[in-house]
Protein backbone atom coordinates (compact mmCIF):
# COMPACT_ATOMS: atom_id res chain seq x y z
CA UNK A 1 0.00 0.00 0.00
CA UNK A 2 2.73 2.46 1.34
CA UNK A 3 6.04 1.54 -0.22
CA UNK A 4 7.75 4.78 -1.03
CA UNK A 5 9.30 4.14 1.89
CA UNK A 6 13.44 3.75 1.77
CA UNK A 7 14.45 0.27 0.94
CA UNK A 8 10.85 -1.41 0.17
CA UNK A 9 10.17 -4.16 0.26
CA UNK A 10 13.75 -5.28 1.32
CA UNK A 11 13.02 -2.92 4.53
CA UNK A 12 9.38 -4.34 5.32
CA UNK A 13 11.11 -7.61 5.81
CA UNK A 14 13.76 -7.04 8.08
CA UNK A 15 10.76 -4.75 9.95
CA UNK A 16 8.74 -8.20 10.14
CA UNK A 17 11.98 -10.08 11.43
CA UNK A 18 12.52 -7.48 14.12
CA UNK A 19 9.33 -7.48 14.96
CA UNK A 20 9.21 -11.49 15.21
CA UNK A 21 12.49 -11.17 17.78
CA UNK A 22 10.65 -8.46 19.78
CA UNK A 23 8.12 -11.14 20.07
CA UNK A 24 10.21 -13.83 21.25
CA UNK A 25 11.90 -11.72 23.80
CA UNK A 26 14.22 -13.06 25.70
CA UNK A 27 15.13 -16.69 24.76
CA UNK A 28 16.16 -17.58 27.71
CA UNK A 29 12.87 -17.37 29.17
CA UNK A 30 10.21 -19.61 28.68
CA UNK A 31 7.98 -19.27 25.49
CA UNK A 32 4.13 -17.67 26.32
CA UNK A 33 2.12 -20.91 25.01
CA UNK A 34 -1.44 -20.06 23.65
CA UNK A 35 -2.70 -22.54 26.12
CA UNK A 36 -1.46 -20.08 29.05
CA UNK A 37 -2.97 -17.42 27.47
CA UNK A 38 -6.35 -18.83 26.91
CA UNK A 39 -6.26 -20.21 30.78
CA UNK A 40 -4.84 -17.16 32.38
CA UNK A 41 -5.20 -14.30 30.78
CA UNK A 42 -9.04 -14.48 30.59
CA UNK A 43 -9.99 -10.85 31.03
CA UNK A 44 -8.01 -10.35 27.65
CA UNK A 45 -9.46 -12.94 26.14
CA UNK A 46 -12.92 -11.86 26.72
CA UNK A 47 -12.39 -8.59 25.67
CA UNK A 48 -10.89 -9.31 22.21
CA UNK A 49 -13.31 -11.64 21.13
CA UNK A 50 -15.89 -9.36 22.63
CA UNK A 51 -14.53 -6.91 20.08
CA UNK A 52 -12.97 -9.32 17.29
CA UNK A 53 -16.54 -10.36 17.14
CA UNK A 54 -15.47 -13.94 17.23
CA UNK A 55 -16.02 -16.75 20.13
CA UNK A 56 -13.31 -18.46 19.97
CA UNK A 57 -11.04 -18.49 23.14
CA UNK A 58 -7.65 -20.43 21.07
CA UNK A 59 -7.76 -18.35 18.43
CA UNK A 60 -7.92 -14.68 20.59
CA UNK A 61 -5.46 -15.93 22.41
CA UNK A 62 -3.18 -16.94 19.85
CA UNK A 63 -3.95 -12.97 18.11
CA UNK A 64 -3.10 -11.54 21.98
CA UNK A 65 0.51 -13.76 21.73
CA UNK A 66 0.99 -12.57 17.96
CA UNK A 67 0.34 -8.58 19.01
CA UNK A 68 2.47 -9.02 21.65
CA UNK A 69 -0.99 -8.33 24.17
CA UNK A 70 -1.70 -5.03 22.23
CA UNK A 71 -5.72 -5.19 22.77
CA UNK A 72 -6.26 -3.02 19.63
CA UNK A 73 -4.34 -5.14 17.26
CA UNK A 74 -5.49 -8.37 18.65
CA UNK A 75 -9.18 -7.55 18.05
CA UNK A 76 -7.88 -6.32 14.11
CA UNK A 77 -6.30 -10.03 14.07
CA UNK A 78 -9.63 -11.72 15.36
CA UNK A 79 -11.87 -9.59 13.21
CA UNK A 80 -9.77 -10.08 10.02
CA UNK A 81 -9.75 -13.73 10.59
CA UNK A 82 -13.73 -13.77 10.84
CA UNK A 83 -14.21 -12.34 8.02
CA UNK A 84 -12.51 -15.24 5.93
CA UNK A 85 -15.16 -17.74 7.64
CA UNK A 86 -17.88 -18.81 5.67
CA UNK A 87 -21.39 -17.98 7.02
CA UNK A 88 -23.03 -20.80 8.16
CA UNK A 89 -25.93 -19.18 9.18
CA UNK A 90 -27.84 -17.17 12.23
CA UNK A 91 -28.90 -18.71 15.68
CA UNK A 92 -31.70 -18.14 17.47
CA UNK A 93 -32.41 -15.33 20.19
CA UNK A 94 -30.73 -16.01 23.47
CA UNK A 95 -32.62 -16.57 26.26
CA UNK A 96 -30.91 -14.83 28.97
CA UNK A 97 -33.43 -16.27 30.94
CA UNK A 98 -31.91 -19.55 30.50
CA UNK A 99 -28.28 -18.27 31.97
CA UNK A 100 -26.25 -20.89 34.49
CA UNK A 101 -24.92 -18.09 36.58
CA UNK A 102 -21.46 -17.83 38.21
CA UNK A 103 -22.37 -14.04 39.22
CA UNK A 104 -25.18 -12.68 39.43
CA UNK A 105 -26.21 -9.20 41.48
CA UNK A 106 -28.20 -6.31 41.65
CA UNK A 107 -27.47 -2.72 43.11
CA UNK A 108 -31.48 -1.50 43.28
CA UNK A 109 -33.06 -5.05 44.65
CA UNK A 110 -31.26 -6.56 47.83
CA UNK A 111 -33.54 -9.59 47.34
CA UNK A 112 -33.24 -11.40 43.88
CA UNK A 113 -34.34 -14.17 43.14
CA UNK A 114 -32.09 -17.31 43.64
CA UNK A 115 -30.22 -14.56 46.10
CA UNK A 116 -27.14 -12.47 45.30
CA UNK A 117 -23.80 -14.49 44.04
CA UNK A 118 -20.81 -12.29 44.11
CA UNK A 119 -18.81 -15.20 42.38
CA UNK A 120 -15.28 -13.90 41.24
CA UNK A 121 -14.78 -10.12 40.90
CA UNK A 122 -12.50 -7.51 41.97
CA UNK A 123 -14.98 -5.53 43.64
CA UNK A 124 -13.99 -5.75 46.97
CA UNK A 125 -10.30 -6.53 46.60
CA UNK A 126 -7.51 -4.05 47.98
CA UNK A 127 -5.83 -3.11 44.49
CA UNK A 128 -2.83 -3.55 45.93
CA UNK A 129 0.01 -5.92 43.71
CA UNK A 130 0.37 -9.35 45.05
CA UNK A 131 3.94 -10.25 45.20
CA UNK A 132 3.67 -13.66 45.61
CA UNK A 133 2.33 -13.88 42.38
CA UNK A 134 6.03 -12.71 41.02
CA UNK A 135 7.15 -16.89 41.06
CA UNK A 136 5.60 -19.47 40.11
CA UNK A 137 3.89 -21.93 42.77
CA UNK A 138 1.62 -25.08 42.67
CA UNK A 139 -1.80 -24.36 42.90
CA UNK A 140 -3.38 -24.63 46.81
CA UNK A 141 -6.55 -26.14 48.06
CA UNK A 142 -9.08 -24.34 49.06
CA UNK A 143 -9.12 -23.02 52.50
CA UNK A 144 -11.58 -22.92 55.05
CA UNK A 145 -12.14 -19.23 54.88
CA UNK A 146 -11.98 -20.04 51.02
CA UNK A 147 -15.03 -22.77 51.82
CA UNK A 148 -17.37 -20.57 53.71
CA UNK A 149 -16.98 -17.63 50.98
CA UNK A 150 -18.00 -19.78 48.22
CA UNK A 151 -20.77 -21.35 50.00
CA UNK A 152 -21.84 -17.87 51.05
CA UNK A 153 -21.82 -16.66 47.56
CA UNK A 154 -23.51 -19.86 46.05
CA UNK A 155 -20.81 -21.55 44.69
CA UNK A 156 -21.22 -24.87 46.08
CA UNK A 157 -25.08 -24.90 45.60
CA UNK A 158 -26.92 -26.42 42.54
CA UNK A 159 -26.26 -24.24 39.38
CA UNK A 160 -28.23 -21.15 39.60
CA UNK A 161 -30.46 -20.00 36.47
CA UNK A 162 -31.42 -16.88 35.87
CA UNK A 163 -34.65 -16.24 36.39
CA UNK A 164 -37.06 -13.04 35.48
CA UNK A 165 -38.22 -10.86 38.49
CA UNK A 166 -40.29 -8.54 39.58
CA UNK A 167 -39.94 -5.49 41.93
CA UNK A 168 -42.43 -2.73 42.60
CA UNK A 169 -40.72 -0.46 40.24
CA UNK A 170 -41.36 -2.36 37.10
CA UNK A 171 -44.54 -0.49 36.33
CA UNK A 172 -41.82 2.62 35.68
CA UNK A 173 -40.35 1.30 32.84
CA UNK A 174 -41.32 2.85 29.68
CA UNK A 175 -42.81 0.66 27.69
CA UNK A 176 -40.09 -0.65 24.60
CA UNK A 177 -42.10 0.64 21.79
CA UNK A 178 -42.29 4.11 23.48
CA UNK A 179 -38.37 4.02 24.02
CA UNK A 180 -36.83 7.57 22.50
CA UNK A 181 -34.75 5.26 20.28
CA UNK A 182 -36.90 4.88 17.69
CA UNK A 183 -39.17 1.95 16.09
CA UNK A 184 -38.24 -1.70 16.79
CA UNK A 185 -36.17 -4.32 14.22
CA UNK A 186 -38.56 -6.56 13.05
CA UNK A 187 -35.77 -8.59 11.69
CA UNK A 188 -31.65 -8.53 13.09
CA UNK A 189 -29.60 -5.94 11.04
CA UNK A 190 -26.07 -7.27 10.34
CA UNK A 191 -23.70 -4.67 10.56
CA UNK A 192 -20.62 -6.34 9.38
CA UNK A 193 -22.80 -6.01 5.75
CA UNK A 194 -24.58 -3.26 6.44
CA UNK A 195 -22.89 -0.07 5.79
CA UNK A 196 -23.30 2.21 9.08
CA UNK A 197 -26.06 5.08 8.62
CA UNK A 198 -28.87 7.04 9.93
CA UNK A 199 -31.93 6.22 11.62
CA UNK A 200 -30.22 3.77 13.82
CA UNK A 201 -32.47 0.73 15.06
CA UNK A 202 -31.91 -0.80 18.47
CA UNK A 203 -30.78 -4.10 16.56
CA UNK A 204 -27.57 -1.80 14.71
CA UNK A 205 -27.11 -0.01 17.96
CA UNK A 206 -26.75 -2.93 20.14
CA UNK A 207 -24.55 -4.52 17.41
CA UNK A 208 -22.38 -1.49 17.51
CA UNK A 209 -22.00 -1.07 21.16
CA UNK A 210 -20.95 -4.60 21.43
CA UNK A 211 -18.31 -4.39 19.27
CA UNK A 212 -17.44 -1.08 20.05
CA UNK A 213 -13.84 -0.10 21.59
CA UNK A 214 -14.10 -0.72 25.70
CA UNK A 215 -12.34 2.27 26.28
CA UNK A 216 -14.20 4.25 24.24
CA UNK A 217 -17.63 3.23 25.85
CA UNK A 218 -16.37 3.58 29.30
CA UNK A 219 -14.91 7.29 28.68
CA UNK A 220 -18.23 8.00 27.42
CA UNK A 221 -20.43 6.16 29.91
CA UNK A 222 -18.34 8.35 32.73
CA UNK A 223 -19.42 11.52 30.88
CA UNK A 224 -22.35 10.56 30.76
CA UNK A 225 -22.13 9.61 34.88
CA UNK A 226 -20.92 12.92 36.10
CA UNK A 227 -23.55 14.82 34.04
CA UNK A 228 -26.45 12.60 34.46
CA UNK A 229 -27.72 14.61 37.95
CA UNK A 230 -31.34 13.23 39.23
CA UNK A 231 -30.91 10.94 36.10
CA UNK A 232 -28.11 9.10 37.71
CA UNK A 233 -28.07 5.40 36.24
CA UNK A 234 -28.18 2.16 38.63
CA UNK A 235 -27.44 -1.79 37.86
CA UNK A 236 -30.52 -3.34 37.83
CA UNK A 237 -28.89 -6.54 37.23
CA UNK A 238 -25.22 -7.92 36.48
CA UNK A 239 -24.96 -11.65 35.52
CA UNK A 240 -22.15 -13.84 34.11
CA UNK A 241 -22.67 -17.47 33.41
CA UNK A 242 -23.18 -19.57 30.52
CA UNK A 243 -25.89 -19.61 28.17
CA UNK A 244 -26.87 -22.41 24.99
CA UNK A 245 -26.71 -21.51 21.71
CA UNK A 246 -29.34 -22.52 19.04
CA UNK A 247 -28.98 -22.52 15.42
CA UNK A 248 -31.80 -23.48 13.07
CA UNK A 249 -31.11 -25.67 10.26
CA UNK A 250 -33.40 -24.46 8.03
CA UNK A 251 -32.97 -27.39 5.13
CA UNK A 252 -33.92 -29.81 7.81
CA UNK A 253 -36.67 -28.20 9.79
CA UNK A 254 -34.40 -28.63 13.08
CA UNK A 255 -33.20 -26.34 15.84
CA UNK A 256 -29.96 -27.54 17.24
CA UNK A 257 -27.68 -26.73 20.11
CA UNK A 258 -24.26 -25.80 19.14
CA UNK A 259 -22.80 -25.64 22.43
CA UNK A 260 -22.69 -23.38 25.28
CA UNK A 261 -20.81 -19.89 26.03
CA UNK A 262 -19.47 -18.06 28.68
CA UNK A 263 -21.36 -14.40 28.59
CA UNK A 264 -21.74 -11.51 31.18
CA UNK A 265 -24.67 -9.21 30.72
CA UNK A 266 -26.06 -5.64 32.58
CA UNK A 267 -29.88 -4.13 32.65
CA UNK A 268 -29.54 -0.71 33.49
CA UNK A 269 -31.94 1.77 34.46
CA UNK A 270 -32.26 5.54 34.94
CA UNK A 271 -34.82 7.70 36.47
CA UNK A 272 -36.25 10.48 33.00
CA UNK A 273 -37.71 13.10 34.97
CA UNK A 274 -39.78 14.75 32.62
CA UNK A 275 -42.71 15.94 33.66
CA UNK A 276 -46.10 13.72 32.60
CA UNK A 277 -43.49 11.41 30.86
CA UNK A 278 -41.65 10.54 33.87
CA UNK A 279 -40.79 7.02 33.88
CA UNK A 280 -37.42 4.13 34.36
CA UNK A 281 -35.15 4.34 31.32
CA UNK A 282 -33.60 0.69 31.00
CA UNK A 283 -30.38 0.24 29.24
CA UNK A 284 -28.82 -3.27 27.77
CA UNK A 285 -25.28 -4.50 27.80
CA UNK A 286 -23.74 -8.11 26.51
CA UNK A 287 -20.51 -9.23 26.16
CA UNK A 288 -18.48 -12.33 25.75
CA UNK A 289 -17.07 -14.32 28.75
CA UNK A 290 -16.82 -12.62 32.06
CA UNK A 291 -16.69 -8.47 30.85
CA UNK A 292 -18.13 -6.67 33.32
CA UNK A 293 -16.64 -3.32 32.56
CA UNK A 294 -17.55 -3.52 29.14
CA UNK A 295 -21.28 -4.91 29.76
CA UNK A 296 -21.87 -1.74 32.41
CA UNK A 297 -20.30 0.77 30.23
CA UNK A 298 -22.81 -0.51 27.25
CA UNK A 299 -25.47 0.09 28.88
CA UNK A 300 -25.04 3.13 30.69
CA UNK A 301 -24.20 4.21 26.90
CA UNK A 302 -27.49 2.41 25.59
CA UNK A 303 -29.61 4.11 28.07
CA UNK A 304 -28.32 7.56 27.54
CA UNK A 305 -28.68 6.82 23.75
CA UNK A 306 -32.50 6.34 24.46
CA UNK A 307 -32.39 9.47 26.68
CA UNK A 308 -31.06 11.99 23.76
CA UNK A 309 -27.41 10.85 23.51
CA UNK A 310 -26.17 11.55 19.96
CA UNK A 311 -25.90 8.17 18.23
CA UNK A 312 -24.03 9.77 15.63
CA UNK A 313 -21.32 10.65 17.87
CA UNK A 314 -20.77 7.47 19.50
CA UNK A 315 -21.66 4.80 17.19
CA UNK A 316 -19.81 6.18 14.10
CA UNK A 317 -16.84 6.54 16.42
CA UNK A 318 -16.95 3.70 18.81
CA UNK A 319 -14.70 1.28 16.42
CA UNK A 320 -11.76 0.53 18.11
CA UNK A 321 -10.14 -1.05 14.93
CA UNK A 322 -11.39 1.58 12.29
CA UNK A 323 -10.59 4.27 14.62
CA UNK A 324 -7.03 2.72 15.32
CA UNK A 325 -6.74 2.15 11.44
CA UNK A 326 -7.31 5.74 10.99
CA UNK A 327 -4.74 6.75 13.58
CA UNK A 328 -2.15 4.23 12.80
CA UNK A 329 -2.48 5.37 9.15
CA UNK A 330 -0.61 8.65 10.15
CA UNK A 331 2.57 7.18 10.38
CA UNK A 332 2.48 6.26 7.04
CA UNK A 333 4.89 8.50 4.31
CA UNK A 334 2.13 11.26 3.11
CA UNK A 335 4.49 13.32 1.37
CA UNK A 336 2.72 14.19 -1.96
CA UNK A 337 -0.26 15.37 0.86
CA UNK A 338 2.51 17.25 2.93
CA UNK A 339 3.82 18.38 0.07
CA UNK A 340 0.47 20.06 -1.51
CA UNK A 341 -0.40 21.40 2.00
CA UNK A 342 3.24 23.10 2.37
CA UNK A 343 2.31 24.88 -1.16
CA UNK A 344 -1.30 26.08 0.12
CA UNK A 345 0.28 27.68 3.26
CA UNK A 346 3.19 29.58 0.88
CA UNK A 347 0.07 30.81 -1.44
CA UNK A 348 -2.26 31.78 1.44
CA UNK A 349 0.93 33.77 3.02
CA UNK A 350 2.12 35.41 -0.45
CA UNK A 351 -1.20 36.60 -0.87
CA UNK A 352 -1.92 37.90 2.35
CA UNK A 353 2.00 39.64 2.25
Amino acid sequence: MYVPAKGGEVAITRSLEALARARRGDPDVPELTVAQIREQMRGAVDRVMTEGALYDRDLAALALKQAQGDLSEATFLLRAHRATLRRMGHCEPIEFTDICLDRHISATTKELAGGQILGATYDYTHRLLDFSLMGARPCAGRSVVDEELQVESGFDQEPAVLRPHTSSYHDLLVPPDCEPSGNRDHEPVDITRVPIRPPYGPSETLGHLVRGEEGFLTGIAYTRLRTAGASHPYVEELSAGQVEILVELEDLGLTVSIGDIDITICRMVAPALDGKQSHLSPGFGVAFGTNERKAVAMATVDQALKAGLDPELVLSHSDGVEAAGYVSHLKLPHYSDFQSDLELIRRARSTHE
